[in-house]
């Protein structure tokens, strides 16, 4: 029997139920790792969650609420696990808890290749987005690892489930596009100016790279895997710069829903 669950408002989803949320495709998310039952960045979940079901759906549930169905989720489970919270709405406002085993991402460094593409709603984490698992494929047979979105002005955005981050030898450079501004992404940004290290927001083109002295991704699994070429750019790992992020997250606390 699985240690891992999937709970709609607390108690185990029936297939019935989940039924309508696989093909529905209007719905957001956040998902998180959980180490030793605390998560970093609770708070930016939260947030997330809340800020979406606003928008989507004109309401929100409360965040004991979503807490304590966090909680019952992980209850009777490992200790370390990988966790997706979900909100959708069949009627009323419902939330789906799923654990699986937990991740911490490729090893890297990864070659992603760029697309002209920009998300739908990047500013939300919603389900339905077909493109990314497509263009992901299509890079991968090309030989890249991943691919990197380009807007229509030609600015670098993010990766298809990554943000992205830069580093000009002395500081982290956030690229300035629409984008899903991710919860990991958030928790370092917040430990970095904290920590004193230098951070700015600027535009960045493929015509840019070859004058950085890095890049990463980052999401939910970590705080940054090395990134050695973007398209035909080949980029310089960065040890210093990947080490830095993994630092000032790891001084993030974790917290228990």
């Amino acid at each position: 029997m699985s240690p891992h669950v999937a709970q709609l408002n607390g108690r185990t989803a029936t297939a019935e139920e989940l039924a309508p949320l696989a093909f529905a495709g209007f719905a957001h998310f956040t998902a998180m790792q959980v180490r030793d039952g605390r998560v970093r960045g609770l708070d930016l979940h939260l947030d997330r969650l809340r800020t979406a079901s606003l928008e989507l759906f004109g309401d929100a549930l409360p965040d004991d609420r979503i807490r304590s169905y966090m909680r019952e989720a992980l209850k009777s489970g490992p200790a370390d696990v990988s966790l997706t919270v979900t909100i959708h709405l069949p009627g009323d406002l419902e939330v789906l808890v799923r654990t699986r085993p937990p991740a911490s991402g490729p090893a890297g460094p990864l070659a992603l290749t760029a697309v002209e593409h920009e998300r739908a709603l990047p500013a939300f984490k919603h389900t339905g987005e077909m493109a990314k698992t497509y263009y992901r494929r299509q890079a991968v047979g090309e030989g890249f690892d991943d691919a990197a979105f380009v807007d229509r002005r030609g600015r670098l955005s993010e990766a298809t489930i990554w943000n992205l981050a830069f580093w000009d030898g002395d500081t982290v450079v956030w690229p300035d596009a629409d984008l899903l501004a991710g919860t990991t992404m958030g928790v370092v940004q917040r430990r970095l100016g904290a920590l004193g290290v230098p951070q700015r927001v600027q535009e960045v083109t493929l015509a840019a790279l070859p004058g950085l002295a890095g890049a990463v991704v980052m999401n939910s699994w970590t705080p940054g895997i090395a990134v050695r070429r973007i398209g035909t750019t080949p980029l310089p790992e960065a040890p210093s710069f990947v080490t830095a992020l993994h630092r000032a997250y790891e001084t993030e606390p974790l917290t228990r829903p």
